[in-house]
């Protein structure tokens, strides 16, 4: 066991270091740049190093896991009560050495490149889809300021394309070429989703996991690489309750004097992958009960 603990509170250009004994005793304090910061841990005897689950972390959790370290995430809500008094940068680096030595902790695994990858590129997706659905609801807009209503959906799309292209319809030149640009814009990041969507399909047939997760009803290969992206090994979870309450599908308690109040889902987990796989179970239950239909139908006009 690694008996030096050493606390980084990660920023863009300062890092402000804490390290100190498993039994508590302060070892040093230091303000690093971003350039020493590398050089001094490669200084150290291996150490467990705490970071708080932030942007880079995963980042410097494999450098310095690649010089001998062993490292540590903590999800920020977690550290926070064990900052004393006011909050600095250096109040948090202790409070992350006092939270790790906490014997009922819960950490964050560390993402690998190809996690992290497959992440950007799932995000890059949703990030094109809600920017092409605000100019589709721009567009939307501009219509409904001249006298055509069209309903909320992708949905529509072709039938305000079909009235902005029609020549004989009146409209304003000015706001036909508004309209047309929006459409040019919506093309394009329609283009690059359809690309993006593909580039997931193909990642979720070369992974292993991925393929054996989408054998399940509901899971699709988007899904399956939300959870390869964002999850972490399975192991770490003892029952499949812990998964969900990871996910955030757990009520929310409020509990006291032994009498349970159970309230509604928490929502606190992660968002991407909860909700992928709460449409694809609506998706299943929707057949299901349309399957059921149909057998009633079937019985009383004994099909």
């Amino acid at each position: 066991m690694k008996n030096m603990m050493i606390g980084v509170d990660l920023a863009k250009a300062v890092f402000q270091v804490h390290g100190a004994l498993r039994t508590g005793e302060v070892q040093f304090r230091k303000k690093l740049t971003r350039k020493q910061f590398p050089a001094f841990m490669a200084q150290q005897e291996p150490s467990m190093v705490i970071f708080e689950a932030c942007g880079s972390a995963h980042f410097w959790a494999r450098e310095m896991e690649a010089l001998g370290h062993e490292v540590k995430l903590i999800a920020p809500q977690y550290v926070r009560p064990f900052v004393k008094r006011q909050k600095n940068d250096a109040a948090d680096a202790e409070a992350l050495v006092i939270a790790a030595r906490q014997p009922e902790m819960r950490f964050v695994e560390s993402k690998t490149v190809e996690q992290q990858s497959c992440a950007a590129v799932f995000r890059g997706r949703e990030r094109l889809v809600h920017q092409r659905t605000a100019d589709v609801n721009a567009l939307r807009a501009l219509l409904y300021e001249h006298g055509y209503v069209f309903p909320v959906g992708m949905s529509h799309l072709n039938r305000m394309t079909a009235l902005v292209q029609d020549e004989t319809v009146h409209l304003h030149a000015l706001i036909r070429e508004e309209c047309l640009d929006l459409l040019g814009q919506i093309a394009e990041k329609t283009a690059r989703i359809i690309e993006r969507t593909t580039k997931l399909k193909t990642l979720a047939i070369q992974s292993d996991r991925a393929r054996r997760l989408q054998t399940m009803p509901g899971v699709g290969p988007l899904t399956a690489v939300a959870v390869e992206a964002f999850g972490p090994d399975m192991v770490e979870f003892k029952t499949v309750r812990n998964f969900a309450a990871w996910l955030g599908l757990v009520p929310r308690q409020h509990s006291s004097g032994g009498k349970e109040r159970l309230g509604r889902m928490t929502k606190a987990g992660q968002a991407d992958i909860r909700r992928l796989l709460i449409i694809g179970a609506m998706s299943r239950l929707k057949w299901s009960q349309l399957f059921g239909q149909f057998c009633s139908v079937s019985k009383v006009y004994r099909v």
